[in-house]
C-alpha cells in the first residue's frame, strides 16, 4: 500500500519558502519601547521623569511611561508605570488603554499580549484650585 500525501504542493511550496526566510527574533526591550509609545498615545497618560531614586522626580506627561516586557513563545506580558491626570473614570480610561496598546503591540511585532499589569504610581489634578468637598 502506498502513502499519500494530504498536503497540497503550494503549501508545501510556501512552508518551504518560510524556512529558507530564516526567523524573526523580537527582544522583551524592543517590545516594552513598542508598548510604552501606544501607552504615551493614550489620553491622560503620563510618566515619571528624571531624579534619582525618587528623588527629584516629576510628573510628566510630555514622555512615555515606563513598561517592562515578558515573552513566553508567541505571548508578550506586559507592565506599565503610568501616570494619570486626576479627576479621570480609571475603569474606562484603563481599559481604553489596554485596548489600544494590545492592538499596537499585536499589530507592530505579531505577538499575542496575554496580560497586561498597570502600576498607577501618580496622579495629576488637572486643576490646582481646590474644589469643595461634597
Amino acid at each position: 500500500m502506498t502513502e499519500t500525501s494530504t498536503q497540497p504542493a503550494a503549501a508545501g511550496a510556501e512552508s518551504s519558502r518560510q524556512e529558507q526566510r530564516g526567523v524573526t527574533v523580537i527582544p522583551a526591550q524592543v517590545v516594552a519601547q513598542i508598548a510604552a509609545q501606544a501607552a504615551y498615545e493614550s489620553a491622560n497618560v503620563g510618566s515619571n521623569a528624571g531624579g534619582l531614586l525618587g528623588i527629584g522626580a516629576r510628573r510628566n506627561f510630555h514622555s512615555r511611561p515606563e513598561a517592562k516586557c515578558d515573552i513566553y513563545g508567541q505571548v508578550a506580558v506586559l507592565h506599565l508605570d503610568i501616570g494619570l491626570t486626576f479627576p479621570t473614570a480609571l475603569v474606562s480610561t484603563l481599559q481604553q488603554l489596554r485596548e489600544h496598546v494590545s492592538q499596537r503591540v499585536e499589530h507592530f511585532t505579531g505577538l499575542k499580549v496575554e496580560k497586561i499589569n498597570i502600576e498607577i504610581s501618580w496622579l495629576n489634578p488637572s486643576s490646582q484650585a481646590r474644589r469643595a468637598l461634597r
